[in-house]
């Protein structure tokens, strides 16, 4: 691959490179081909768990405040999110949008940003969400399993690579749902 300016980082300092070695940080301009975690090889097959997403604090839904421009406003979450800025969860019932956040005053980083680099405009809807879990059923077709995605059907949803999660409403709620169906395993990270 050929990079155009790729810049090496030490503390303050930045430099353009042409050759970089294991472990150092290059800083290379993206036009959407990468995302945070890639790796670059020369060929090699290389096998290993990526970065986890880790259970958000906060949840929201967020909601499109002008439908004139739907197209920039999921561009803008799209890239969002890959940056790692948020997470974002869409409900199986209705394909309503959650945004998941470590910290609240994240929400109006997203709506700043949203509207001053892709002229888009969001606001939030508060949604009772405890944790969100990622869900790893023994056995997609056992009858247990059937039963839960039936039964909690409204607190399901998929994360951007498309993985099950659960959004437990409260502590209580996600012990019930632990003992009711001991099959499932609930992890609070994404890679398992």
């Amino acid at each position: 691959m050929k990079f155009s300016s790729p810049n090496a980082f030490f503390a303050e300092k930045k430099e353009i490179v042409d050759i970089s070695y294991p472990g150092d940080i290059v800083g290379l301009h993206d036009t959407g081909n990468f995302k945070i975690g890639d790796t670059l090889t020369e060929g090699e097959k290389m096998q290993y768990k990526g970065i986890p997403s880790f259970s958000p604090e906060h949840f929201r839904y967020i909601n499109n405040a002008d439908p004139m421009k739907s197209k920039q406003l999921e561009k803008g979450i799209d890239q969002l999110m890959d940056e790692g800025v948020a997470q974002l969860f869409k409900l199986e019932l209705n394909n309503r949008k959650v945004i998941g956040t470590v910290g609240a005053l994240q929400f109006e980083v997203i709506q700043y940003r949203l509207e001053h680099e892709y002229g888009a405009k969001c606001n939030y809807e508060n949604l009772n969400v405890y944790k969100a879990l990622w869900v790893e059923p023994s056995d997609e077709k056992n009858e247990e399993f059937k039963e839960f995605k039936r039964v909690k059907a409204k607190y399901l949803a998929k994360d951007k690579k498309n993985q099950l999660v659960f959004l437990a409403d409260s502590a209580f709620s996600l012990q019930m749902t632990q003992q009711k169906y001991p099959t499932i395993k609930f992890h609070l990270t994404s890679e398992f």
